[in-house]
């Protein structure tokens, strides 16, 4: 089942639950399908890993591992606040976001 995410690859979030609360990333790479996001700095996992072949270093590296999109808020690039992401039509006919604190519309 695909879900629906309410921010998209590039833009910046802040993580509002969590041990990474209340700190800012951007997002690296969506997953519609399991509902997840992966954000820069956030959520940092430890991997050993095991040298395979003739040449290759073992050890300990780091990476971003995915969180739930719902445990992240957008950033407005306007206002500058974590907000809700809205929906609206305008009169021309198309479909835009827009920050739901200051009103503005999101550059997509």
């Amino acid at each position: 089942m695909i879900k629906k995410i309410h921010v998209k690859k590039g833009e910046t979030v802040k993580v509002i639950s969590g041990k990474d609360k209340n700190k800012t990333g951007k997002v690296l790479e969506v997953m519609p399908k399991t509902g997840k996001i992966i954000v820069e700095g956030i959520n940092i996992a430890t991997k050993h890993t095991k040298a395979r072949k003739q040449g290759d270093v073992g050890g300990i590296v780091k990476n971003e591992a995915p969180i739930y999109a719902a445990k992240v808020m957008y950033v407005c690039d306007k206002c500058g606040k974590a907000a809700r992401v809205g929906k609206k039509i305008l009169e021309d006919g198309s479909k835009v976001r827009y920050c739901k604190k200051c009103n503005e519309v999101i550059d997509n």
